[in-house]
C-alpha cells in the first residue's frame, strides 16, 4: 500500500499543474471559445500522460469553462453574451453572502491590508490600465470574504471570477469612470465592517457595489445602441 502513495502524489500533482496551465490559458483567452481541447497534444506539450490532462478537463467542465460534445470532444465554452449578465447577478449574491458571513470575523490586519490594496486601486487611476485595476480588485474582494466559514459559497464566488474572465477580460475597460465610483464603494464597505455594522448590512452594499458595476456596462450598451441606431437614421 506504501509503494502506491507516491505514484498517487505524483498524478494528483500533475493534474493540478495541468488544471492551472489550462485554465490560465483559457481565462488569459490565448485558448478562444470553441478551441479544440486535444488529450493528446496537450499531454504532449506539458509533458504528462493523457491522465491528468483528462482530470483537468473535467475539473474545468464542472467550472463551466468547458464543454464536451460526442464526435467532437472536449473544447472552450462558447461565450454566451447574456451569460455575463447572469453570472454578475449571481455573483452579486454569493460574493455579498460571502463577505457579509466573513465580515465579523475579519482582523485588524485583514482590514488594514483591504484599505492598502484599495488604496493601490485608486493610486492606478492615474494611469489607468483596466486588467491591472480588475486583478487588484480581485485582491481587495478576496480579503473581505478571507474568513467566510462557509468554503462552498467561497468557491462558488472563485468559480464565478473565472467564468467572468472568460467572458469579458475586464469590464472597466468598457466604463472606466466606473473605476472611481468603485473604489470609493469600496471604502464605504470598510466603514462598515470596521463599524461592527449588521452584516447583512455589508452583505447588501458588497451585493450593490457589483450590480452597480454591471449597470454601469448595461448603461454604456444601451448607450452605444442609441448611437448606432441614431447615426443609421441620419445616413452618418
Amino acid at each position: 500500500m506504501t509503494t502506491d502513495a507516491p505514484a498517487d502524489d505524483a498524478t494528483t500533482s500533475k493534474s493540478q499543474l495541468a488544471y492551472e496551465w489550462l485554465r490560465d490559458r483559457i481565462v488569459s483567452h490565448r485558448f478562444t471559445p470553441g478551441y479544440r481541447l486535444v488529450l493528446s497534444q496537450l499531454a504532449a506539450e506539458l509533458g504528462v500522460s493523457t491522465v491528468p490532462v483528462r482530470e483537468a478537463i473535467r475539473r474545468l467542465e464542472a467550472e463551466g469553462l468547458v464543454t464536451y460534445e460526442k464526435n467532437v470532444g472536449a473544447q472552450v465554452a462558447l461565450v454566451d453574451e447574456s451569460e455575463y449578465v447572469t453570472t454578475m447577478q449571481t455573483l452579486a449574491v454569493v460574493e455579498g453572502a460571502a463577505t457579509g458571513f466573513s465580515a465579523p470575523l475579519l482582523a485588524g490586519e485583514d482590514l488594514a491590508k483591504a484599505r492598502a490594496v484599495n488604496q493601490r486601486m485608486r493610486d492606478s487611476l492615474e494611469h489607468f490600465d483596466p486588467r491591472r485595476f480588475t486583478e487588484l480588485n480581485e485582491e481587495f474582494h478576496s480579503v473581505l470574504f478571507l474568513r467566510c466559514p462557509n468554503e462552498h459559497m467561497t468557491d462558488l464566488v472563485r468559480r464565478g471570477w473565472g467564468r467572468l474572465r472568460m467572458l469579458r477580460d475586464s469590464t472597466f475597460s468598457f466604463v472606466p469612470g466606473r473605476a472611481v465610483q468603485s473604489v470609493d464603494e469600496h471604502d464605504h464597505i470598510l466603514d462598515l465592517i470596521e463599524g461592527g455594522a449588521d452584516p447583512i448590512d455589508v452583505e447588501l452594499a458588497a451585493r450593490r457595489h457589483r450590480t452597480a458595476t454591471l449597470d454601469a456596462l448595461l448603461r454604456f450598451q444601451h448607450d452605444q445602441q442609441e448611437t448606432v441606431g441614431r447615426e443609421a437614421r441620419d445616413g452618418t
